[in-house]
């Protein structure tokens, strides 16, 4: 697995396919495997770059005491130039989506956005709901509940103990979840948006109970090349749970961009 030192954090990335990268850029505390159902999609007629947050999964010995967008962005430049990549299209969900918006408000190396369950900015948002102790099994339950519809719940049962476990193995502790929580609830770039100009996609699931969908609405309408989709009966893990719907999108953005 590759590894790229950055401000004091050892931070692991994998990647597969050939062709233009689509980076892949997580949300607080989850492990890789939230990506499961879009990196091997792109992985062919792209190269897919999958890598953990400083703290989480692969990265859990990196330091998260006081760390905030400016060091997520600048983790993730890290970890493309040692991938050998001078830009790319950047995938971000939830706290990875805003890491994505402020590497593209911040350097060049951002080709296009797709902007999964984030906002613009971080005011008043609970993500605690989402949270879960890797050796708590009941934790894990509920907190995976509050990130996936209740359809989805009811209709693929088996899905979500393959979910749990992949959690269990792969999610942050607490303090990492605080500190990732820490940083989205200072980050704001809702008055800088102009400045981004990379063509962006916004999904985002109609019932994501934590990141409201209206805030992804004002993230597409403030980007001056934004797109918002809505994807019905979704919740947070919109990508997880609507998976063939977001790969579709994507894929079809990234055809055009």
């Amino acid at each position: 697995m590759p590894t790229v030192r950055n401000d004091g954090a050892d931070l692991y990335y994998d990647t597969d396919g050939s062709g233009e990268t689509v980076a892949f850029v997580g949300d607080a505390g989850y492990g890789a495997w939230q990506w499961g159902w879009q990196h091997a999609a792109v992985a062919g007629p792209y190269r897919s770059l999958v890598a953990d947050l400083r703290g989480v999964g692969r990265s859990a010995g990196a330091a998260v005491d006081g760390v905030d967008l400016d060091t997520l962005s600048s983790d993730l430049v890290a970890v493309l130039a040692d991938a050998g990549v001078g830009s790319a299209h950047v995938v971000g969900a939830g706290l990875g989506g805003m890491v994505a918006l402020q590497t593209a408000v911040s350097t060049a190396r951002v080709e296009s956005l797709t902007l999964i369950g984030t906002a613009a900015s971080g005011d008043g948002l609970d993500l605690d709901p989402l949270w879960g102790d890797p050796d708590d099994p009941d934790a894990l339950a509920r907190s995976t509940a509050a990130g996936v519809s209740e359809s989805f719940r009811d209709a693929h049962p088996d899905a979500l103990d393959r979910i749990l476990e992949w959690r269990a193995a792969a999610d942050a502790p607490r303090p990492t979840f605080e500190a990732h929580a820490a940083a989205a609830a200072s980050f704001d770039v809702s008055d800088r948006l102009y400045e981004i100009t990379p063509p962006a996609l916004v999904l985002h699931g109609a019932h994501d109970g934590v990141w409201p969908p209206e805030r992804g609405e004002a993230l597409a309408e403030g980007l001056p090349r934004g797109e918002f989709r809505e994807v019905d009966r979704a919740g947070h893990l919109v990508h997880v749970e609507a998976s063939r719907r977001v790969n579709d999108e994507m894929l079809g953005f990234l055809a055009e961009v």
